[in-house]
């Protein structure tokens, strides 16, 4: 994976590839600060206020996401932010920072953007098979039946840790065999 070669800041580095593992928003992944991980739990969340929906969302973290706020977690000690941006721990990465890294990387933009994460995600996951109703809980997706979601009250917790586990596998997988 051309992330884990990636030379620029640090911290966008792991952004990146913390993006890759939990298949949030970018600005989600930009603005996350330090009292949202519960790391002993393996839980991050994100308050309702930082969500699309502005529902509160709960990430189940693999153990390679982790591993990234394991290496990220020392550069942000001094400021809340656990990605924050190269010129000040007070302000969070910028929007475009994740992009820009992704075309010095040598990516265009028809070819990838950080948001496309979540599409691939989904993609590769709905391709193998998984329960779709999972995927849409990963990616805090609220169902499009106005009835369905209104009676389906199912957040998908133990499938979702188990989801999360497995895509962070696979991930490790596919970058052994390119």
């Amino acid at each position: 994976m051309a992330i884990d070669e990636y030379d620029g800041w640090p911290t966008l580095k792991a952004a990146l590839q913390f993006l890759a593992l939990t298949c949030v928003r970018p600005g989600e992944v930009r603005g996350a600060t330090r009292a949202e991980f519960d790391q002993e739990k393996a839980v991050w969340h994100i308050p309702a206020e930082r969500m699309k929906m502005r529902a509160p969302h709960d990430v189940p973290l693999s153990k390679q996401a982790l591993r990234i706020l394991g290496e990220v977690w020392p550069l942000s000690e001094r400021g809340g932010l656990v990605f924050p941006s190269i010129r000040s721990i007070k302000r969070p990465l910028s929007e475009n920072a994740m992009n820009a890294a992704l075309r010095r990387m040598g990516y265009r933009k028809d070819e990838v953007t950080a948001h496309g994460f979540r599409v691939t995600a989904s993609t590769i996951l709905n391709a193998r098979n998984y329960d779709p109703d999972v995927i849409e809980a990963v990616l805090a997706h609220q169902d499009k039946n106005a009835i369905r979601r209104t009676y389906n009250r199912a957040s998908y917790w133990e499938q979702r840790v188990t989801l999360m586990h497995e895509w962070g596998d696979l991930l490790d997988a596919l970058k052994a065999h390119r």
